[in-house]
């Protein structure tokens, strides 16, 4: 389906930005620890409401 050439430069790809991301990241950590501190409780709160909307869909299906 894809060539020898397309996989090669999918793969590079991938590896290159997976590596500049983490470049990126590691520039920015001090900045997030700064602004975002508390952030986990943001994520808490929307993993609680997926599940509170899980737990109505099966109630509700039954």
């Amino acid at each position: 389906m894809f060539t020898q050439g397309q996989l090669i430069f999918a793969g590079a790809f991938i590896v290159v930005f997976i590596i500049a991301m983490i470049y990126a990241y590691g520039k920015d950590k001090m900045l997030h620890n700064q602004f975002y501190k508390g952030n986990y409780k943001i994520l808490l709160g929307f993993f609680a409401f997926i599940f509170i909307l899980f737990m109505i869909k099966i109630f509700f299906k039954h």
